[in-house]
């Protein structure tokens, strides 16, 4: 649907380390840095499966609040990226669980990154 897609950070060091961490589970790494030189404007985390497709920069502004959805393989993915996500401080949005008003399958996790975004993991896996 996207090619990239991007957002300021506050702290981008402790964004770098929250995203690595809740990322994870879902087969995305943290791939690349860019500095301020090759940007542009600001120094830039990459993170993707492949190449760098979700950016987070240091910025003196603020992006948000956004909502995103990575997608997940699976159900256990989306436990696990729920999981990862409280435990690297993320604010409870919405715990695992099917979303029917969403459709079917809808099994989905919220959560609030450290500038307040709303992430979500979602997978399309029948019960």
């Amino acid at each position: 649907m996207f090619d990239h897609f991007g957002m300021a950070a506050r702290d981008l060091e402790r964004s770098r380390i929250f995203y690595t961490a809740i990322l994870a589970p879902l087969g995305i790494r943290y791939i690349e840095t860019w500095d301020a030189e090759r940007t542009g404007d600001y120094p830039s985390h990459g993170f993707g499966s492949d190449l760098p497709d979700f950016w987070i920069w240091g910025a003196d502004y603020e992006s948000g609040p956004v909502h995103f959805a990575f997608k997940a393989p699976n159900r256990a993915a989306v436990d696990a990226f729920y999981a990862a996500a409280l435990a690297a401080g993320a604010k409870d949005n919405g715990a695992p669980g099917e979303r029917p008003h969403f459709g079917k399958p809808y099994y989905a996790a919220f959560v609030l990154d450290p500038d307040g975004n709303n992430v979500e993991a979602v997978c399309y896996e029948p019960a």
